[in-house]
């Protein structure tokens, strides 16, 4: 029994093969691969058996007993059709013969290393997995597809309030129609994209570091925020202390106003999901700008008022109030309805009617309250003498659900 030699083909017709990739091309009796690779070589004798995409290669590839060889495109290895051979075909049968890969050849053209980069391919993912890949990496290289566009991927960037990237789109490299195009995720959306393309986003800082600061206590002045809107920094600290996250939790941001308690828990769930939802379209345009400012990685800004908007996004391990809108009750209801057993549930509330209400929901319904009382008084350095100024006290609920 023979080999079969998987070729890869280059970006730039028969030049982008190498003198012994050219060589076993041309000493195979058969030959596979895609359509328009095969017609590079329509000269050579050799039987030609076309690959469609979702062929089951299982029913196709065969191992002859003469030199066979399979076309793909760049690296056979690199999302391409090399890990479904390998499951196919003994690997003994197997042998690989890698090209220049169209990724590669992107960062060549926009003269960006690319050793620091993270490679996406759409095929088979969820817009929410490959966002989330996007925004936790400096660098992204997305082999695209007929869904998951370019236009698409900017969008849900946007609406995930994380727009701070230099856009690559990368069309048709080594044709007559190349095209580079650079601009940024808000212009994305009304480029016109070539169907054969990599996306290529590169974070952009603009000057301002906050975001590459990891520190655990961000002061109020960092966030933009109208301030009634904002949990201050002493409540926010304990209230995430009370929450008691860990590193792979899904925490929901309920009433998350400018969402500074889900960028300090960003900090503290590097492997979570974190759900900050607001209704209010000021509030949120406040949110997705300090998600930017900070460059979170695992905060989702959900639009919606609560509790209707909590029935797409996954199940909480743990849950901050921050603002209910008038529907405390209805939320806490939704709320017990789908949180885990042991999971936590914090409140900061300014009113009486706040916590008794709150409190009355959670003993009739079988958790274990604990209740504080913060009371916090800063200095002020506009005026001559050195005095604290008392702010509101605070009623930080905190309730864990019992097992069933």
């Amino acid at each position: 029994m023979g080999v079969v030699y998987v070729v890869g083909a280059g970006v730039e017709g028969q030049e982008g093969f190498s003198a012994r990739a050219l060589t076993l091309v041309r000493q195979a009796q058969v030959l596979y691969g895609a359509q328009r690779l095969l017609d590079l070589f329509s000269e050579l004798s050799a039987e030609k058996v076309v690959i469609k995409d979702h062929d089951d290669l299982s029913a196709v590839v065969r191992v002859h007993e003469g030199v066979t060889v399979v076309l793909t495109s760049g690296d056979p290895l690199f999302f391409s059709i090399g890990r479904s051979l390998l499951r196919n075909l003994p690997k003994d049968k197997l042998e690989f013969v890698p090209n220049v890969s169209s990724v590669q050849f992107a960062f060549a053209r926009i003269k960006e290393p690319w050793d620091d980069a993270v490679f996406i391919s759409t095929e088979g993912r969820s817009m929410a997995d490959i966002i989330d890949r996007v925004v936790a990496n400096n660098k992204a290289a997305i082999l695209t597809d007929a869904i998951h566009t370019p236009a698409a991927i900017a969008t849900e960037l946007m609406q995930r309030g994380r727009d701070g990237y230099t856009a690559y789109l990368c069309e048709d490299l080594g044709t007559e129609q190349e095209r580079i195009v650079q601009t940024s995720i808000q212009k994305l959306p009304d480029v016109a994209a070539a169907e054969l393309n990599v996306l290529i986003l590169i974070k952009r800082y603009d000057g301002d570091v906050r975001g590459t600061q990891r520190v655990f206590g961000l002061s109020d002045d960092a966030f933009v925020a109208l301030k009634k809107q904002m949990t201050g920094e002493e409540v926010r600290v304990v209230a995430l202390a009370k929450l008691q996250l860990r590193r792979d939790m899904t925490l929901w941001d309920i009433g998350a106003g400018s969402g500074s308690v889900s960028i300090e828990a960003d900090y503290l769930l590097p492997e979570g999901r974190i759900y900050a939802i607001e209704r209010n379209d000021e509030y949120l345009e406040l949110l997705r700008r300090n998600m930017n400012t900070f460059q979170t990685r695992n905060v989702r800004a959900v639009q919606g008022e609560a509790p209707v908007c909590l029935e797409d996004i996954p199940d909480p391990d743990r849950v901050f109030i921050g603002g209910s809108g008038g529907n405390l009750w209805e939320i806490l209801a939704a709320v017990d309805g789908r949180l885990a057993p042991e999971g936590r549930v914090v409140i900061t509330a300014t009113t009486l009617d706040t916590l008794v209400a709150s409190t009355d929901y959670f003993e009739n319904s079988g958790y274990r309250v604990e209740v504080s009382t913060l009371n916090v008084a800063r200095t002020n350095s506009d005026t001559d003498y050195k005095v604290f100024e008392a702010r509101n006290p605070v009623y930080i609920i905190m309730a864990t659900k019992a097992f069933e």
